[in-house]
């Protein structure tokens, strides 16, 4: 019989999509206040991997990764994602009678073997947690490196977002041990 362990605490991480500058360090500053510091952070570079948001959120969109120095435990996921949509909504704006977000604020967390995303859509490959929120493993890390599942989004795939997520785990492994 498997013995109960509890989990080790993980590094949470917020992708951000944003239609203007100016939103981002409003963001950044409400994340921080709810989350603690940012440790790491990639550069603002375009999204461009997908028109998904291009409907609701115009054209030019930025990117950009951050991650915080407070662990959190990992059953936290589901109140960070409902924060996350809260501030979403919160700071979108009406345009011609329909509210428009102006920024897209994807967490997550990052452990030593794996980079888990949330979601309010369910999907084959994504598990239930709780209040609406469903999870599912976007990169695995094996063989020195992280390595894409068929549903990891194209832009996890980049040089950008990997080298964010080399550096991520490079201080997380040093805050666990």
């Amino acid at each position: 019989m498997g013995k109960i362990r509890t989990p080790s605490q993980v590094k949470l991480i917020c992708g951000l999509i944003f239609s203007d500058t100016a939103i981002l360090q409003q963001v950044l500053d409400r994340l921080e206040d709810k989350f603690g510091p940012v440790d790491v952070q990639s550069e603002v570079f375009p999204f461009t991997h997908t028109d998904y948001y291009r409907k609701e959120m115009g054209k030019g969109l930025g990117r950009k990764f951050v991650a915080f120095s407070r662990l959190i435990r990992q059953e936290q996921l589901p109140e960070v994602k409902l924060f996350t949509n809260g501030l979403e909504e919160n700071l979108s704006v009406e345009i011609e009678g329909q509210k428009r977000r102006r920024v897209n604020i994807d967490p997550g967390y990052l452990e030593a073997s794996k980079l888990v995303l949330v979601s309010t859509k369910n999907f084959s490959h994504r598990i239930y947690l709780r209040g609406g929120i469903y999870a599912e493993v976007a990169l695995q890390y094996r063989e020195k490196g992280f390595q894409p599942l068929p549903w990891t989004y194209p832009d996890y795939l980049t040089p950008q977002v990997l080298d964010f997520l080399r550096r991520v785990r490079m201080i997380y492994m040093g805050q666990v041990r």
